[in-house]
């Protein structure tokens, strides 16, 4: 198959979850023998024309100069780069920016779009905007051929509003069983002696709760965040949280470090409450982390009663109270990863889901 896939940053992995899924999907779909274009932002680090294999499309990306507006150049660049490609398939990765262009999507190629979460009930957007994401989604839908949704709750709402079906298709992790205690020496901790959240600087991710909630708690632990604090909230959190044990580490990509620190942390917290399947929950769970996450229906159905959960300060206080035995917790949820959320079983439903579109 020739499959081209858009709607990230790019790769190697330089953002979050949907450029994780795209680095994993291409390169295995590449050892498995199909040829994967991938397409790259003009700002992403990497400027080699492959990676492993799979083969980089780098479009011009205006974001950096003109802000979010850049983001709809971007797609459009990359869509109309793909009508000249002759791709079997064109996977997109959300549609926030790119369904506008929906009239300019390559006629001689299948669209799978994968859905993402509601864009629409993120917090960060004015109601103007979340009228337009309202449309956006319409728009996906009506000019996709195949839909997966990450999460069970995204694929009923899916059949709900539009009656069409989306195959469920989450994200993965790889059980982290290789833990090396000198990287918590490089920021100075401890062996269960920190709090951590990993997470974009975002208000529906709840970051301000956690750091009420550990303010509130009187602990003598630090609490690290980890994710890029450039943006506007994340300059608000750092200016009206100034506290020695609060420690805003910013943006890391090394997987290998980030599962360490999850490994050895006292408590993850996971704030996210809008959206799917959270990769950077998966992880945690992959990494034996005991989690105390925001008590919605996306996190308890990968979850369940496998961690403690909060909705306000008080409950980010309970859970430092470790009042929940996190033991068996901790093991169930790497039994899920093994069980549900591998990434080889990830990629062999997405490639499963194209020799169908295929009828291959």
């Amino acid at each position: 198959m020739r499959i081209g896939i858009v709607g990230s940053r790019g790769i190697p992995n330089h953002y979050g979850g949907f450029e994780q899924l795209a680095e994993f999907l291409s390169v295995e779909l590449v050892n498995r023998g199909h040829q994967v274009w991938v397409y790259n932002s003009s700002l992403h680090p990497y400027k080699e024309t492959k990676f492993h294999g799979v083969e980089i499309i780098t479009c011009y990306d205006p974001e950096s100069k003109i802000g979010t507006a850049g983001q709809f150049i971007y797609d459009f660049n990359c869509i109309v780069d793909s009508r000249a490609r002759n791709f079997d398939i064109l996977l997109q990765l959300g549609y926030t920016s790119n369904s506008i262009w929906k009239v300019l999507l390559p006629e001689n190629s299948l669209i799978i779009t994968n859905m993402d979460g509601m864009e629409w009930m993120r917090s960060k957007y004015s109601p103007m905007v979340q009228r337009f994401l309202k449309i956006a989604e319409r728009w996906a839908v009506e000019s996709s051929h195949y839909l997966i949704a990450d999460s069970i709750a995204i694929k009923d709402y899916i059949f709900n509003k539009y009656q069409l079906h989306a195959d469920y298709i989450a994200y993965g992790a790889t059980l982290f069983n290789n833990p090396n205690e000198d990287v918590l020496s490089k920021y100075k901790l401890l062996k269960q002696g920190y709090y951590l959240a990993i997470a974009r600087f975002e208000p529906e991710n709840n970051l301000e709760m956690i750091i009420q909630g550990y303010l509130k708690s009187g602990s003598d632990k630090p609490l690290i965040l980890i994710g890029n604090s450039e943006n506007k909230f994340g300059q608000y959190l750092i200016n009206k949280y100034k506290n020695p044990m609060i420690k805003f580490l910013g943006p890391n990509y090394d997987l290998d470090e980030l599962n360490n620190l999850r490994y050895y942390c006292s408590l993850y917290f996971h704030g996210h409450s809008v959206g799917g399947t959270n990769p950077s929950l998966l992880e945690a769970m992959a990494s034996y982390a005991p989690i105390c996450a925001h008590n919605n229906e996306f996190n308890k159905s990968v979850l369940g009663d496998d961690a403690k959960y909060f909705s306000n300060d008080d409950g980010i206080v309970s859970c430092m109270n470790h009042e929940f035995s996190f033991s068996d917790a901790i093991q169930q949820n790497a039994n899920k990863i093994i069980q549900k959320y591998n990434w080889t079983l990830i990629i062999d439903e997405y490639e499963s889901l194209m020799k169908k579109s295929l009828k291959l």
